[in-house]
């Protein structure tokens, strides 16, 4: 468990509060739920529960594990070679836009809130920073454990979806919070194999989310930009 300092930075950073933007995207389930695909709060688990076991909460939680050891480690190289492959390694341009752009956010709030050589160093890579890797190298940076900040970022990404649906499908706020309570062991289950798989053995199988997300560059009517 992380210190309380650790817990507080990390509860902090996780929070809806936090200004990164993430209210702004969807991650393709506005289109989702436009066309029928998620129609009440079963839907709205298996759309999240899929992303997690199959689409971007699950390559994002094996580059946040990489990332967090290298930084952990103070490994330049390798911190380089996961940022690198964390802005490749989307399958839409906005899920890389919903990285990138909270990325960025949540790294230029933390460095100066909680400002720590590890962040300075992230911001100095040579390409924009994705969420799970600058997430990951300021819990390395302020002491917070890897299993305890990879499952914090898990909850956050899947309670982010659940709001989105709570406003989209729409879903009382009772529901929404019966569909987070029902992820609980598919978060945990995505946080284990992640910190057991190596990064090469990682990928992503959840076309039917990243069709939504591509449908939705095009869509009539937006509320949210993913």
């Amino acid at each position: 468990m992380p210190d309380d300092a650790a817990l507080y930075r990390l509860l902090t950073w996780l929070s809806p509060g936090y200004p990164q933007g993430a209210y702004a995207y969807s991650h393709g389930l506005e289109y989702a739920v436009e066309r029928g695909l998620v129609r009440d709060g079963a839907g709205m688990r298996r759309y999240v529960a899929a992303i997690l076991h199959a689409g971007a909460a699950r390559t994002d939680a094996a580059l946040f594990a990489a990332a967090h050891r290298a930084a952990a480690l103070a490994d330049a190289a390798a911190l380089q070679d996961v940022a690198e492959l964390a802005a490749a390694w989307r399958a839409t341009a906005e899920t890389a836009l919903e990285a990138g752009a909270q990325g960025q956010a949540f790294l230029g709030v933390t460095r100066r809130a909680w400002p720590h050589p590890l962040l300075d160093a992230a911001a100095a890579l040579p390409m924009p920073p994705s969420l799970p890797v600058v997430v990951a190298v300021a819990a390395a940076a302020h002491g917070v454990p890897l299993a305890a900040g990879l499952l914090a970022y898990l909850h956050a990404f899947a309670a982010n979806l659940v709001s989105a649906g709570v406003r989209l499908v729409p879903l009382g706020q009772s529901e929404g919070q019966q569909v987070t309570a029902a992820l609980e062991p598919e978060v945990v289950a995505a946080r284990d194999a992640a910190l057991a798989a190596p990064l090469d053995a990682v990928g992503a199988a959840a076309g039917v989310v990243e069709l939504c997300s591509m449908r939705h560059e095009t869509q009539y009517t937006r509320l949210f930009r993913s």
